[in-house]
């Protein structure tokens, strides 16, 4: 991909070969974490107590951000967990299931709702944040391909099991699930302009051993943020935590 394609999201998929191998270092993400003051409140701005909904990944649950969400809330924010269940079916279900959360979270705190996404989690916050920009204060996107399906040949060969399943459930109807061909409005969000009112943070790693980190930065390089580390691990990454920390604390005074 040049550097001056569109972020808008492309639709054709591509494999990538990417240094999948290198996501055996997950661990050492999750232990800097452990050692770093971030990760304790310390040398980060406080939050104002608006809400943060945080949204998993491509067949993953809420379950193994539970850590961040905690870490929110201790850093001074009203935390939310995204409500969307085990990420592997259709973007659209997903991504009204993600808004009901977001109307929930605006509703509770009388304010606008930031969204944070790991990986798919991303791409699906970008597409809410488009369908309701009066809503949301801010998007950070960690290792989120959301200007195209660039992936290593494995994930991409999960995909096409995913798809199929939601091919037989909807006997047919959904053939382009987890494609830029889909027709859904989840998928069309993504191939318009993200909206200019809200501030969006995308961080990447190039050591990302899941997708293409080109198809997860802005053409803004002010929007971009680069971490050392895995693609899993952006989710226990003590650089990532920084950086949302700084970027919520920003967002509030956009």
């Amino acid at each position: 991909m040049s550097e001056s394609t569109s972020q808008i999201f492309h639709r054709g998929m591509q494999s990538a070969e990417r240094p999948i191998w290198h996501e055996a270092m997950l661990g050492l993400d999750w232990l800097a974490l452990r050692t770093s003051p971030v990760f304790y409140g310390l040398g980060v701005p406080r939050g104002n107590g608006s809400a943060v909904v945080v949204v998993p990944g491509f067949m993953g649950t809420d379950h193994y951000l539970w850590e961040m969400n905690l870490w929110l809330r201790r850093i001074g924010y009203k935390a939310y967990m995204s409500g969307i269940g085990w990420n592997a079916d259709c973007l659209e279900v997903k991504a009204k299931k993600l808004i009901e959360t977001i109307e929930q979270a605006a509703s509770e705190t009388g304010g606008k709702v930031h969204l944070i996404g790991h990986s798919l989690g991303g791409v699906l916050s970008r597409s809410a944040a488009a369908r309701r920009p009066e809503k949301i204060a801010s998007v950070i996107s960690l290792g989120s391909p959301f200007r195209g399906v660039a992936s290593h040949p494995l994930v991409l060969a999960t995909a096409n099991k995913v798809r199929e399943r939601i091919r037989v459930k909807t006997e047919g109807r959904e053939p382009d699930c987890y494609t830029g061909f889909c027709s859904c409005e989840a998928v069309a969000r993504l191939q318009i302009a993200f909206p200019a009112a809200v501030p969006n943070t995308a961080v990447f790693t190039k050591k990302d051993g899941i997708v293409d980190w080109r198809y997860c930065i802005n053409d803004d390089p002010s929007a971009n943020v680069e971490v050392q580390g895995t693609h899993v691990g952006l989710a226990f990454n003590h650089q990532v935590y920084k950086v949302i920390a700084e970027r919520l604390h920003s967002a509030a005074n956009f």
